[in-house]
């Protein structure tokens, strides 16, 4: 614990004087400070540098690849008909009808106070012929559904009031039986009995139970191409959902209707135009950032005098590498082109253009050419912003563990000024703690001396 040590003999403020010596002493933990905080700004922008070179990686990339710019959109001449288009998918034109949706089996029981049988056992015969039993843990018909609804044999069992019997008053119930999936593959049939009974051919189908019913049957939906045709073909499918009407087409339908439906594949134009003028746009969004930190800005300090404090980015080589490998793979001509011929161009200030009238005349006139373009300045792109953001290898993730490093070495000399500072406050309070007492001493003998030499004097004057 430190104590004021203000001089009570020399009249020195002593506590002032020992701050005024103390803040000389840590002027170089002070720079070593300053050098932190400057380490810690960089590092920041740096991190923010390379997120936003790693988005740009892996925006490219997927440009790159062939389904990056094998874009088509779908169309339809039916409200009831939705299509799209994905990769892999070719331009046409095609006409069907929607001859039947696709729908689940529903079955029902006959109206029932509890289950006919003790113990209650199903078997529960798939549309593939496999078989699964069902056993109840009672005759009550909400015991029964629960054991049809554990079981996982794909078929869903609800209670469903039916009235009361006439005969005794008591409640009467159904329990409906509905496949969990659509299309013929999940038929099933229920019986009465165990799988060696459904063999032998003893037990009981469910639907020759007096009052039961197949409500609904399971069944595919179905198109039927060029339908009235010597070449009318059927499509169908498990689900109101196609994708075998066309390559890397999805047709779905909501309704059934014998007015054909035109479906229309063609390139799309606008999605390859708005992909290209994308990855412009994170370029740009780097190029600015960069140009920010760049930068170098100009101040007044509190005498008048102009200050110029340069940027985070100001001379780093890594940052300004980056940045040209960047520019160059936009820019650069493909097979002697000019990308400016797609409509990407640079400005005077480092900018990247996007003309998107360039690019469409382009597109409309030479289709391959242009994606290949595209796919080659993209993979240009890729490749340089992975070598500059790679989470091993990166020259920006290099860098900034590099600062990292630097930042942890400058904080532990930080920490020995500290130690170092408080064992130089202390050895100074002391020093002049000890001052005090000498100059207390030397007081005191003073002191003596001067009451010894008048007693001489008094002496000599009798």
């Amino acid at each position: 614990m430190s104590m004021a040590v203000d001089g009570l003999i020399s009249g020195l403020n002593t506590t002032q004087l020992i701050d005024q010596l103390m803040q000389a002493e840590a002027v170089p933990q002070t720079l070593l400070k300053n050098k932190v905080t400057d380490s810690t700004t960089f590092i920041t922008a740096m991190q923010t540098l390379n997120t936003k070179v790693a988005s740009l990686a892996t925006a490219a990339a997927a440009l790159a690849a062939p389904a990056g710019t094998d874009l088509h959109t779908a169309s339809v001449s039916s409200t009831s008909v939705t299509a799209t288009a994905g990769t892999g998918a070719v331009d046409g034109t095609i006409d069907f009808t929607v001859d039947r949706l696709a729908q689940s089996q529903v079955t029902v029981t006959g109206p029932l106070t509890q289950w006919p049988d003790q113990p209650p056992t199903l078997t529960f015969v798939a549309a593939d012929g496999t078989t699964k039993q069902v056993t109840a843990s009672s005759s009550s018909l909400a015991d029964v559904a629960a054991a049809i609804n554990k079981a996982g044999v794909g078929v869903s069992a609800t209670q469903v009031a039916a009235g009361l019997d006439p005969a005794t008053g008591q409640q009467l119930y159904r329990l409906q039986l509905s496949s969990a999936k659509t299309g013929a593959s999940a038929a099933f049939t229920v019986y009465r009995g165990t799988p060696a009974d459904v063999t032998a051919g003893t037990a009981t189908n469910l639907l020759n139970d007096p009052g039961a019913a197949q409500v609904r049957q399971a069944q595919d939906a179905q198109l039927t191409l060029w339908a009235g045709s010597a070449a009318a073909q059927a499509v169908t499918s498990a689900t109101n959902t196609f994708t075998s009407v066309l390559p890397g087409v999805t047709v779905t339908v909501s309704a059934a209707s014998t007015t054909p439906v035109t479906l229309t594949v063609a390139r799309d134009d606008t999605g390859i135009s708005n992909a290209a003028n994308s990855l412009v746009t994170s370029l740009n969004d780097i190029f600015t950032f960069i140009s920010q930190k760049q930068a170098v800005t100009t101040g007044t300090d509190a005498a008048g005098g102009t200050t110029v404090t340069a940027g985070a980015f100001t001379s780093d080589s890594t940052v300004r590498d980056a940045n040209q490998k960047l520019m160059d793979a936009v820019i650069a001509p493909i097979n002697g082109i000019s990308p400016s011929t797609y409509g990407i161009s640079i400005t005077s200030d480092g900018q990247v253009t996007f003309d998107k009238t360039a690019f469409a005349t382009a597109i409309a006139n030479n289709p391959d050419a242009v994606k290949s373009a595209l796919a080659t300045i993209s993979q240009r792109v890729a490749d340089a912003a992975n070598v500059a953001s790679d989470k091993y290898t990166g020259t920006i993730t290099t860098k900034i563990q590099g600062e990292q490093s630097t930042v942890k070495s400058l904080n532990a000399q930080i920490a020995d000024w500290d130690t170092r500072l408080a064992d130089r406050k202390s050895t100074l309070q002391k020093t002049y703690a000890n001052l005090e007492v000498q100059l207390q001493q030397l007081q005191s003998q003073s002191s003596w001396l001067t009451g010894q030499l008048a007693s001489l004097s008094s002496g000599s004057s009798s």
